[in-house]
This record gives structure tokens, C-alpha cells and sequence, in this order.
């Protein structure tokens, strides 16, 4: 029978076999820089270990690199590395000080590390230790082959209190520049023969894929389980599954994490102690069906990517769901009265996915409105909206581009190729401050890379569909499906401040150029409608004159899902699936309109 087993709340990183003593997995750089500037950096682009370990290295070599990310050993953790070239820097180092290992025999000391190593050694990478930083002493290691693979050095490691580790690019001319070296994953920590378990990479899947706030479980398969004790310390979660004490091979599992949140856990046996590799936050969020609407009814300031249609694909400052003054009304569509998305310059990218579409053509629509382009210089433009088969391979993308700091073009690209040779931008100039409805559809062609994308400004609503504002044709490979919509922030040469309301995607014109969908003004005095979202069944609709009232709800779709009159205040919605509803008010001759969320 699987065991439940007893939680010590502790969070560390890195596989470990032994009493972990010193690690190091160099974090996330942004960009190749050198030592001295990443000493300085903030996590993630910063390195682990503060004082009292202290990283020099050769100087103005960049040295910390976001390229070749270490893989294929147990425990990589991929992301930064240390590079030792030997171009323009014979005898490039890198040094770490300050690691205390006095409290450790040397029998037991171990240094191990992730390398890469070049197709062709000659040499390999220079090691050494040193107990005061002056004199050092080689340790040896053989690769156990090229790439990326994890070398244990067992023999040599002194018990100190002021323990070195330098690493030497071995050349001593600088060309050719074929030594090229990559250190990952640097960690010094007491062997103990009797710790034997050894967990092998983890996986993580959601419980569950709903609109609502889901949980995940995390699998560790494992072998050399023996009897005794295991103290498991996850971060959150219900360990479970099988038990090293009883099955010698098996899967431990851990359950109930909060989807968002990342996951740690450490397993100590005596003085054996093994340490999870850290698990990124795992988001369970559904795919929506076609035809899709988003209102933007959210928390007025909260992240647009911490909701649950919503996902942030990096990182940076959040696209923010705004309120207050709300987006002035396009005509034929109804004034917004929930928020709207707000975002400029550099940031994070938020992706929505849907249910995908590889056929015919597929359509977004939405109310933009742009702030201001103070300071979008990019001559190119840049775009901010686009759908996508992920989150980085896009396609019909929708591009502002600088006129002065009060107007603008737009345009529009199959893909996301440079503005200035294939982007196609509309000749009419567009003012800030002014609200626009802009439709993109994307069709797909019957070859490979004959795809075109159209873009219409200001279209009717509730008619027809016209000729487009204007059409780009495709040079490359085309998109082989369509399941994301992405909004952008690039830079701030090339995202200006802007607002984005109303959003729908469907596959025929009229789902995302349907005016029935919008909310009409306040005519009834005193209206308040709450709670929304409605999680219990029940919604209130409360006027000053609190007289009968005819209620009637429609789904996006223009679909009436519920009629009544009520007396009182209450409404029963309990019928009502999860999405978002428009709810017409009739009191006394009066109507107003508003967005209803049911979750």
C-alpha cells in the first residue's frame, strides 16, 4: 500500500548524493557579460552564492554566457554558464573563494561539475584547489566524453575553511581557437558510501486543466532505496507514492502543488541528503473554444498573466488590467464597463491559447486605442498583437509605427519579419488618443508559403464583410496551425502606451464583428450588480427605485440563456455555465446592459 509520508517544510536546489557542501548553477544571465558585472546583478541574473564565496575571473572576458546551456547529466540546470575561450585571453580563469569545507574530512570531499568539452582534446580543462588562494594544487578529472557531461573529481578536495576552486583555459597560444570550455553546476559535498538512493530527473502534469485554480503533482523516480528512515521536506504538496525505505526502485510522488508556484524538496536519510532540482511554476490553464470573447473583467491593477485564460510567456513588468476611465465607445459597439488591457515598452508577453484552427481563415478583433508615441523611435515600428502556433512562433502580426508623438500607421505581417522591407502598413495616418476597431484574419493557402494576412480599421459593424484595409502575402514558411494569441511588449522604441479592449477570435467575420456583445450605458439610476464574478449560484441587482425588473442573460455568442422578472434583488444563475454572459436590465421603460463572469 502506498504511504503517505511524514513534510519538514525546507526549500534547496541541485541533485545531491551526500551532504551537500557549496553549489552553484550561475542563474540566468540576459546577456554575455563578464564576472564583475554579474557579481552585481539582481536574481535570477545574478550568481547564487553571495558573501562570504567571492567569483573573480579573467578581466573584461564575458565569461558568463546564455548560449549552450548545459543538458544531458543528472541535475543540469541548463540556463547560465562559465566560458573559457582562449581568444585574446590565454590562461582565461575562473575563480570561486570562500567555500567551507573544515567541518568534512578530505576522504570524503567531493568536487564535481558539468562540462563541456570540445570535439577534439588536446588538453583538458585546468583544475585546481588552494586553501589560501596563493598556492594552488592541480586535481584531475577524465571526461567521460564531448558536450555536456558531469565530471567528479574524489580525491584532493582539502578540508578548509577558506577552500579555492580555479578553473584555467588550458592554451597558451590564442589561436587556433578551438579549446572552448564550459563549466555548469559547480558543487563541492561530503561523500557518505552508505547514501546510495538516486533520483533521476522529475516530471511534472497537471490534476486538473480548468478555469479555476488547479493543483499539479511532481513524479521522482528513484533507485537504490534501502531500509531505514527518509525525512521528505517538500516545499508544498503531499509526498506519496513509493517508498525507498520499503521498494529499492520506484516513483515518489508529491501532489496538491498550487498551480503558479514552483516546487523544491529535499529527502535526508542520516547524513545523506538529496535535493530536488527545482521545478519552474506550472500553470494548468484550459484552452479556450472558438469563438472566444475576453471583456477583461478582472481585478482592477491585477497581472493579466495570473489569470486563468491567461499566461506571462517571460519575464519583466506585467500587462495590467486597468479600470477607471474606461475606453471611449466605437461605434456600434457598445461602451466597455469592465477593464480593459493596459501595457507599454519593454515587458512581459501574455498568451491566451484556443482551441486550434489549421483550415480556412481565422480572425481577431479588438477596441486599441494608443496613448502616445513619445519616444517609439524604432523606424521599423514594432508590433504588439499577433496569433501564434506557440508563444514563439507567430504569425499575423499587428504593427504600430511612428508618425510624430501624436499619430501613427499601422501594419501588418504574416509573420514577424522586420517592418522595414516586409511589413505592409496602412497609408492613412491615425491619431492617439482616439479609439479604433481593428479585425486581422489570417488565411491559410493550400501550398506551403502562400499564406496571406488582412487587416481591416474601423470596419461596420453587424454587416457584411468588406474588402480589407490591406492584405500581406507570405515569403516563408507558413504557420501549420493557430492556437495562441499573444499580446506584446517589446521595447520601448517600439511599444508605445496603449490600451486593448473587447478582444474576440473566431472563424467566421461575424464572431468578431458582432455588436451584440457589448454593454450599453448606466440609464438606470442607482444600478449595482455584484458580486462578479458569481462563484455561489446567485447574482443581486439592486436600483434606487428597486421596482420589478426583466432580466435577461446572452452568452457571447448572442444566445439567450435566461429570461425572468424578479421583484427583489436576486437573480438565480445557478444554471449558468462557467464564461462570461451580457445581462440586459428593463426597469421601468429603462435598460442597461452589463458583462456578467460565472465561475
Amino acid at each position: 500500500m502506498k504511504k503517505i509520508y511524514s513534510l519538514l517544510l525546507l526549500v534547496v536546489g541541485c541533485t545531491s548524493f551526500g551532504q551537500t557542501i557549496y553549489s552553484e548553477n550561475f542563474g540566468t544571465p540576459t546577456a554575455n557579460t563578464t564576472v564583475a558585472n554579474y557579481i552585481t546583478g539582481t536574481a535570477p541574473a545574478t550568481f547564487q552564492n553571495t558573501t562570504p564565496i567571492v567569483y573573480t575571473g579573467t578581466t573584461d572576458a564575458t565569461s558568463l554566457r546564455v548560449t549552450s546551456a548545459s543538458s544531458g547529466y543528472s541535475g543540469a540546470s541548463g540556463n547560465g554558464n562559465v566560458f573559457l575561450s582562449q581568444t585574446t585571453n590565454v590562461g582565461h580563469f575562473f575563480q570561486i573563494d570562500g567555500i567551507n569545507t573544515s567541518a568534512y574530512n578530505t576522504s570524503g570531499l567531493r568536487l564535481s561539475f558539468g562540462i563541456n568539452t570540445p570535439t577534439a582534446v588536446t588538453n583538458v580543462l585546468i583544475v585546481e584547489v588552494s586553501t589560501n588562494a596563493t598556492n594552488w594544487t592541480p586535481v584531475t578529472y577524465t571526461p567521460s566524453g564531448t558536450g555536456w557531461t558531469l565530471a567528479t573529481i574524489s580525491t584532493g578536495i582539502p578540508s578548509s575553511a577558506t577552500l579555492s576552486i580555479r578553473f584555467t583555459q588550458p592554451s597558451t597560444v590564442a589561436v587556433p581557437n578551438t579549446l572552448k570550455f564550459r563549466i555548469d553546476d559547480v558543487r563541492v559535498f561530503n561523500f557518505d558510501p552508505y547514501c546510495t538512493l538516486v533520483l533521476s530527473n522529475q516530471t511534472a502534469a497537471c490534476d486538473n486543466i480548468t478555469l479555476g485554480i488547479d493543483t499539479y503533482t511532481v513524479s521522482i523516480p528513484y533507485t537504490g532505496g534501502t531500509a531505514g528512515a527518509y525525512t521528505f521536506a517538500p516545499s508544498s504538496g503531499t509526498v506519496g507514492g513509493d517508498n525507498p525505505a520499503i521498494l529499492p526502485t520506484g516513483t515518489i510522488t508529491v501532489s496538491g502543488i498550487t498551480e503558479g508556484n514552483g516546487f523544491t524538496m529535499t529527502i535526508t536519510k542520516g547524513s545523506c541528503s538529496y535535493s530536488i532540482t527545482a521545478v519552474a511554476a506550472l500553470d494548468c490553464k484550459p484552452a479556450s473554444a472558438l469563438p472566444y470573447y475576453e471583456p477583461f473583467a478582472y481585478a482592477e491593477a491585477s497581472s493579466l498573466g495570473s489569470s486563468q485564460q491567461w499566461s506571462n510567456v517571460n519575464t519583466g513588468d506585467n500587462i495590467i488590467v486597468a479600470g477607471g476611465n474606461l475606453l471611449p465607445a466605437y461605434p456600434g459597439l457598445n461602451p466597455s464597463t469592465t477593464g480593459y488591457a493596459s501595457f507599454d515598452g519593454a515587458g512581459i508577453d501574455c498568451a491566451s491559447p484556443f482551441t486550434a484552427t489549421t483550415s480556412g481563415t481565422i480572425y481577431y478583433s479588438f477596441i486599441l486605442n494608443i496613448n502616445t508615441m513619445t519616444g517609439v523611435t524604432d523606424a521599423n515600428g514594432g508590433y504588439f498583437a499577433a496569433f501564434g502556433t506557440s508563444t514563439t512562433n507567430l504569425g499575423a502580426t499587428l504593427w504600430s509605427k511612428r508618425i510624430d508623438d501624436t499619430s501613427f500607421n499601422l501594419g501588418i505581417e504574416v509573420r514577424t519579419a522586420t517592418g522595414a522591407t516586409n511589413t505592409t502598413f496602412v497609408s492613412d495616418t491615425y491619431t492617439t488618443g482616439t479609439t479604433y476597431f481593428v479585425v486581422v484574419g489570417y488565411t491559410f493557402g493550400a501550398a506551403a508559403s502562400d499564406d496571406t494576412v488582412s487587416l481591416w480599421v474601423n470596419p461596420t459593424i453587424n454587416a457584411a464583410q468588406p474588402a480589407a484595409t490591406i492584405t500581406d502575402a507570405h515569403t516563408g514558411t507558413d504557420l501549420a496551425s493557430i492556437s495562441t494569441f499573444l499580446l506584446r511588449q517589446d521595447s520601448a522604441t517600439e511599444t508605445p502606451s496603449m490600451s486593448v479592449d473587447e478582444l474576440r477570435i473566431g472563424t467566421t467575420w461575424t464572431q468578431v464583428t458582432g455588436g451584440t456583445l457589448g454593454t450599453s450605458n448606466n440609464n438606470i439610476a442607482g444600478l449595482k450588480m455584484y458580486p462578479n464574478p458569481v462563484a455561489n449560484g446567485t447574482l443581486y441587482i439592486d436600483t434606487t427605485a428597486n421596482a420589478k425588473k426583466s432580466i435577461t442573460i446572452f452568452d457571447v455568442l448572442g444566445k439567450q440563456v435566461l429570461n425572468t422578472i424578479t421583484s427583489d434583488s436576486t437573480v438565480n444563475v445557478s444554471t449558468l455555465h462557467s464564461g462570461v454572459y451580457i445581462v440586459n436590465i428593463t426597469e421601468e421603460g429603462k435598460t442597461a446592459s452589463r458583462k456578467l463572469v460565472i465561475k
